[in-house]
């Protein structure tokens, strides 16, 4: 069986104000992701989202159904994003092959039934990070290279904020029922993203750091404006963000993250802003 998943339960931001460290990392740490010849998967309740991984090294890993879905297929009432981070590598989509190169991205619509990931070279392996979300209709899979994102400059180095934020799987560029995908990369010199942080209580998130050099480590900020806790987290690691929650970090060196929402809308801008200075 090359496919390993687990579910969590959402928390309520009045109980989780208790957690000591293991228990916010137990609730909220996805660390099981880009394991060799594994699909790793991560079941939250926070709007049935799912966050995982792909990786094949010694052949070809077909996306199975998992049993809290229900379904026959993984796709039978969802939608998926892909994003691979590793070496080249193919993802076909009912005898569709698509070919995936570094941070290229794939949305892959509801009703499809097989979608099988394979690398190219098992020395230089694909690494495919995974976002999944329920869907109510049918839309069409397409590719979306890291050249065809809208990109969006944000911040500055004076600030230690210069960021691009490539937006790939969002309205404009993909049609999709619920699910956004884009990848932040920080300009060197810069850490601090998604500053001034907000919340949506409109929708959840998942957040997946890489380009993390070894040794060095990015520390995620969580929890309620007035009540802000935080995850240590280090390289090909992902944290759920509940609605209620700030989604933020601050990194020992610059590093990329992959960003993945869903819910009530699909309003990009739809956030309300902490303001720094009212942060605690």
């Amino acid at each position: 069986m090359s496919t390993i998943y687990e579910s969590r339960y959402a928390s309520s931001p009045h109980t989780v104000k208790k957690y000591d460290t293991q228990e916010l990392r137990d609730e909220f740490l996805i660390d099981t992701l880009m394991q060799a010849d594994k699909i790793n998967l991560t079941y939250t309740h926070y709007d049935r989202y799912i966050a995982g991984s792909a990786v094949p090294v010694s052949g070809p890993l077909t996306l199975e159904t998992i049993d809290p879905l229900k379904a026959s297929t993984f796709l039978e009432r969802r939608e998926l994003g892909i994003i691979n981070v590793g070496g080249n590598g193919t993802v076909t989509v009912d005898g569709t092959v698509y070919d995936m190169g570094l941070k290229d991205a794939l949305y892959v619509g509801m009703g499809i039934k097989d979608v099988v990931f394979a690398s190219e070279d098992a020395n230089n392996p694909a690494k495919f990070y995974l976002n999944s979300a329920p869907a109510h209709t049918n839309y069409p899979t397409k590719k979306v290279s890291k050249a065809d994102a809208n990109k969006i400059e944000l911040g500055s180095l004076e600030t230690a904020n210069h960021r691009t934020v490539n937006q790939m799987i969002i309205g404009g560029i993909v049609t999709s029922c619920q699910l956004q995908m884009g990848m932040t990369e920080l300009k060197t010199g810069s850490v601090w993203n998604t500053m001034p942080a907000h919340v949506h209580d409109r929708r959840m998130e998942v957040y997946y750091y890489l380009d993390i050099p070894q040794d060095q480590a990015v520390c995620h900020f969580m929890g309620q404006p007035q009540e802000t806790r935080h995850i240590w987290m280090q390289n090909d690691q992902a944290v759920i963000s509940p609605p209620w929650s700030i989604h933020s970090g601050s990194g020992t060196s610059n590093y990329t993250f992959i960003w993945g929402m869903a819910g009530e809308n699909l309003d990009y801008n739809d956030m309300d802003v902490a303001k720094i200075t009212e942060l605690r």
